[in-house]
């Protein structure tokens, strides 16, 4: 069976475009069928799956020949009256394949150009499996503890069913041992839109990865599509088209989002990741989740926000200042890392994890969430975003503050963009300490709720200790963190270039 894959965009982007041969795989039947990949611009970005005008069944490796089992109404091979359901196949353009197996004569007729010349022999009864539904144990062979099933049928049918005809045995054909040509065609096509879609190299729900392909999962009809290819450097150049203008179509949808929301609400980055999940009865699993750094959170969806209303209905929601991006392992730009871990052949194995692309979001209490990406570039895109929706927020807030104790007295830390760290006490306001950020010079906590923080006297140029208790430890230190970030951020000419999200910085 052949199909047609074609991707397409908004003509206003600087999109690829791309075309090539690929093996569409289903995971329910185990069975894989030709597809012609086509990469395009245009308003959407489709998945056209097209198909050959009849399907086959058998092989060498069942002990049985290479069957027509379908004939696809009103198309080239129904039109001629020359073939029959049950003729088997005796050559392609003047190949022999009787003893060929059922993937040697469907690569023949797709590698065969665009005019085939087939030699068919009509059998007079139906060959026994032809009579089966598909998955069904076929006639007892050397072969058959190869597979899971002796039937693979190279077909899909228009009805989108697997079922194959059970009717009486067909007439005698007029062509028998006869070559006839015929033409192919595309019979059927599927447009699936890239907008919201995302691509994984991984099983669904595992952290194992796939060889030679990727699945591709598209929004509107929650449908999923598995790619397969010859190589691991072809299929990471199609992992690495697709992501690209999947991620430029989003970049075209924040825009839109942006133009409505308000210069404190605009979304900086948003895209898919997949979240490495532990559980104590069924141990690590993966979901994909929806992330959006948007104004002042970072958000957990489960499906992408459409509607005013769904940004309201994130899983989980965080303020920017108070979480902290850590990336797992080092990377390399530009995906080489992965290019040339796939071109080594180092990705081959379906039991392989591979955790190098992986970035965690440090929240609250100690607790994180670890997520997955499929690119270098994907991981790069999302540290850069969270280094200005945070560099954003403090600009925005300018200061922040927190109750704490120290021996005792219950004090407010208190974080100010301008003039630093800052003491007093909660109920008169007197202040007690202020330290310049550059002034910090260490701290050491016990993981729970007390922190050291270390001060450089400017005038006696000593280590001033501040020890102090807070409620959410971990909140505040990523606090410090964001502030500290930021203010370097603020000094650096290229970085605030570098910012396109609206709003004019000023270096303080």
């Amino acid at each position: 069976m052949s199909m047609l894959l074609s991707l397409s965009l908004s003509l206003s982007l600087s999109l690829q475009t791309k075309s090539g041969i690929a093996l569409l795989y289903n995971e329910e039947t185990n069975n894989t069928y030709d597809v012609c990949l086509k990469l395009t611009k245009s308003c959407f970005s489709p998945l056209f799956f097209c198909y050959w005008c009849c399907a086959f069944q058998g092989g060498a490796e069942h002990n049985v020949p290479v069957v027509i089992s379908k004939i696809f109404k009103d198309q080239v091979a129904d039109q001629t009256g020359m073939l029959f359901v049950g003729d088997a196949v005796l050559q392609v353009n003047g190949i022999n394949v009787e003893h060929c197996t059922h993937e040697e004569v469907v690569h023949l007729l797709r590698t065969a150009g665009d005019e085939v010349t087939i030699t068919v022999r009509y059998l007079r009864e139906v060959p026994s499996f032809l009579k089966l539904p598909l998955g069904s144990p076929g006639p007892s062979s050397n072969y058959s503890s190869r597979v899971s099933s002796p039937l693979f049928d190279s077909g899909v049918h228009l009805n989108g069913t697997n079922a194959v005809s059970t009717t009486c045995p067909s007439p005698p054909s007029p062509s028998a041992n006869e070559p006839m040509k015929y033409e192919k065609r595309w019979l059927d096509d599927v447009c699936l839109p890239l907008l919201m879609a995302r691509v994984s190299r991984y099983k669904a729900g595992a952290d194992k990865l796939r060889s030679n392909c990727f699945e591709v999962f598209i929004l509107e009809g929650a449908g999923t599509y598995i790619l397969q290819f010859c190589t691991a450097a072809e299929s990471t150049d199609w992992l690495q088209a697709i992501s690209t203008n999947i991620n430029d179509l989003t970049q075209e949808n924040i825009k839109i989002i942006n133009k409505f929301c308000s210069s404190d609400d605009q979304v900086v980055h948003m895209g898919w990741a997949c979240e490495s999940l532990v559980s104590s009865t069924s141990g690590r699993t993966a979901a994909f989740k929806f992330l959006a750094l948007r104004g002042p959170y970072f958000s957990i969806f489960k499906t992408p926000p459409i509607s005013a209303a769904d940004w309201g209905q994130a899983e989980t929601t965080y303020n920017l200042y108070e979480v902290l991006f850590k990336v797992h392992k080092l990377w390399m730009t530009e995906d080489c890392w992965l290019q040339a871990r796939l071109y080594l052949g180092l990705e081959h194995s379906p039991d392989q994890q591979d955790d190098s692309l992986s970035f965690s979001i440090l929240v609250g209490h100690g607790q994180s969430h670890s997520f997955r990406v499929e690119l270098a570039s994907d991981l790069a895109g999302w540290e850069k975003s969270f280094q200005r929706a945070v560099f954003m927020e403090v600009q925005r807030i300018r200061t922040k503050s927190y109750m704490c104790s120290s021996q005792g007295s219950v004090l407010c830390f208190t974080m100010d963009f301008e003039s630093g760290f800052s003491c007093s006490e909660s109920t008169s306001k007197t202040l007690l300490w202020r330290y310049k950020f550059s002034q910090l010079k260490g701290s050491s906590d016990d993981g729970k709720t007390r922190v050291k923080l270390l001060f450089k006297n400017a005038e006696s140029q000593q280590i001033d200790m501040k020890e102090l208790e807070f409620a959410n430890l971990t909140a505040v230190l990523h606090c410090i963190h964001s502030f500290i970030a930021a203010k370097v951020a603020s000094m650096d000419p290229l970085f605030l270039c570098t910012q396109t999200c609206p709003g004019n910085y000023t270096n303080s």
